[in-house]
């Protein structure tokens, strides 16, 4: 069992949690994530490690309440615990002084962004950040984001925050603006880290995208994180989750993460219901 010591309501249906995990925080590095099943019959979940404390023997996790796992954890108070929680999982970021690094966040994908983005201020980087969500109240983790880099900037689709437009948007003008970035690393929705991959390879900016693919065990035995990468299939928890975007077979990932909306849906449906009669 892993106690949640903090929860926090970052925005709508978005939440944070600091878990009581000492062997996981020892170990943990950027880009990495774990595995976590709130109950016995929940489902294994990934979640990116957004932070973690070694002397505290702590661990943060942020996700959207979007499906019957993250309800049922996003329910869960300070006191309660979460059943299992495995990790670290997955291949760390490469982390060294590459110069002007670019960080790309988008909607809740801004968390796995962080800690990437602090590690690489870290080491000597000077870094850009660019954020963005649907709209102004979904922004989340500005001002962390703000104090691990040199330079941040906001866009909204709808244009109540920041600049008006994608996250894309914003990548282009900097490029055009002649700010010369030796790394790019793009972190949300499949479709943003495709387009950021798009904005980047006219200009041959090695460009990093951290693959959200399904995952069921974590550690490369199952497959379901399978996809495409320079023609090659590759396990996103064990091979990644970093990829060169450039590579990286966009419309085969999409495709793969819709193949269990209609079961997602009815999941959801019928806990909803099961929640509504208690």
């Amino acid at each position: 069992m892993y106690p949640i010591v903090e929860k926090r309501v970052l925005a709508s249906n978005i939440k944070s949690v600091k878990v009581l995990a000492p062997e996981i925080a020892e170990k943990a590095q950027a880009g990495q994530f774990v595995i976590v099943r709130v109950d016995e019959k929940g489902e294994r979940i990934p979640l990116t490690l957004v932070d973690w404390n070694r002397s505290e023997g702590t661990i943060s996790l942020i996700f959207l309440e979007v499906g019957v796992s993250t309800r049922k954890l996003g329910k869960l108070e300070r006191g309660e615990a979460i059943l299992d929680v495995a990790g670290p999982l997955g291949c760390p970021s490469e982390i060294r002084n590459y110069g002007t690094v670019c960080v790309v966040g988008g909607g809740v994908g801004i968390a796995a962004a962080y800690p990437i983005a602090r590690a690489l201020k870290e080491s000597g980087n000077k870094v850009i950040s660019i954020i963005g969500a649907r709209t102004a109240g979904l922004l989340i983790l500005e001002e962390e984001m703000g104090k691990v880099s040199d330079e941040l900037y906001i866009s909204t689709d709808d244009g109540t925050k920041g600049y008006k437009g994608f996250v894309s948007d914003v990548l282009k003008m900097l490029i055009l603006k002649g700010y010369n970035f030796n790394l790019v690393y793009a972190i949300g929705p499949a479709v943003m880290m495709r387009a950021v991959a798009e904005t980047t390879r006219p200009y041959k900016i090695k460009t990093i995208a951290s693959l959200n693919s399904i995952m069921v065990d974590g550690m490369g035995m199952c497959g379901a994180c399978r996809v495409t990468v320079g023609g090659k299939t590759k396990f996103a928890c064990v091979d990644g989750p970093e990829f060169d975007a450039h590579q990286v077979d966009f419309g085969e990932l999409i495709k793969r993460q819709m193949f269990f909306l209609p079961e997602e849906k009815l999941a959801l449906e019928k806990w909803e219901s099961r929640e509504c009669c208690k």
